[in-house]
C-alpha cells in the first residue's frame, strides 16, 4: 500500500472537487439575499458532505499552523472558482474595478469600500451567517474555512484590477463576529 503525507492528502482531498468557497450560494443565484435570509436545510448527502468537511477542518485546526492550513485552502478556492466559471462572470468588469463593486452590491448584496488613495477594498458580505455551502450550521465554527474564502476573493479582485490582490478576512461568523467581512489590498 502507498503512503501518502498528510498535506499531500490535503492538498489531493481539496482538488477532488468538494470546494470549501463560501461564494457558490450568491455567485449561482445571481440574486441579492438579505441579511435575515437563513440557509435551506441540507439533504442527506450535502449533510453527508458537510460532516465530513466539518471533520476535515477540525483536523486541519489540529495538526496544521496557520500558514499551511492558509497554503491549503486558498488552494482549493480555484476549483470552486472555476466550477462557477468565474472568468466569465468578471469579463465584463475587467479594468472597470468601480463596475465590478456595482455588482457585488447589486447582485450579491455586499457592502463595499474602496479606498483608492489607499488602493484598499473594505467587503461585507451583508449577511448574519455563513454562506459556505460546504459547512453544516450546526456544528462548532470552523474558521479555517475562512482561508478559501481569501483565496476566491484575491483572485477575484487580480482578475478585475488587473493587479495582484491580498486579501485578508477581517470578520467572520465563522470566528464568532456577526458578518463575514475582507479587506483586499490591491497592487500588494
Amino acid at each position: 500500500m502507498k503512503t501518502i503525507s498528510r498535506n499531500n492528502f490535503l492538498k489531493k482531498a481539496c482538488f477532488t472537487g468538494i470546494c470549501m468557497c463560501g461564494f457558490s450560494s450568491v455567485a449561482l443565484s445571481g440574486k441579492s439575499e438579505s441579511a435575515d435570509q437563513s440557509e435551506e436545510t441540507p439533504d442527506g448527502n450535502q449533510l453527508l458532505i458537510q460532516t465530513w468537511i466539518s471533520n476535515l477542518l477540525s483536523n486541519l485546526d489540529q495538526e496544521l499552523d496557520e500558514e499551511a492550513k492558509r497554503s491549503v485552502l486558498k488552494s482549493c478556492s480555484m476549483v470552486h472558482y472555476e466550477n462557477l466559471k468565474m472568468d466569465d462572470v468578471l469579463l465584463p468588469y475587467i479594468g472597470n474595478l468601480e463596475g465590478f463593486i456595482g455588482f457585488l452590491e447589486e447582485k450579491w448584496g455586499w457592502k463595499v469600500e474602496y479606498n483608492k488613495t489607499e488602493k484598499t477594498v473594505v467587503a461585507d458580505e451583508n449577511k448574519n451567517y455563513c454562506v459556505c455551502p460546504m459547512i453544516n450550521k450546526d456544528n462548532e465554527n470552523k474558521s479555517a474555512i475562512c482561508f478559501c474564502s481569501e483565496g476566491f476573493a484575491e483572485k477575484m479582485f487580480s482578475v478585475v484590477a488587473g493587479v495582484s490582490a491580498k486579501a485578508t478576512v477581517i470578520s467572520s461568523i465563522q470566528r464568532g463576529d456577526e458578518r463575514c467581512i475582507y479587506k483586499i489590498d490591491l497592487d500588494s
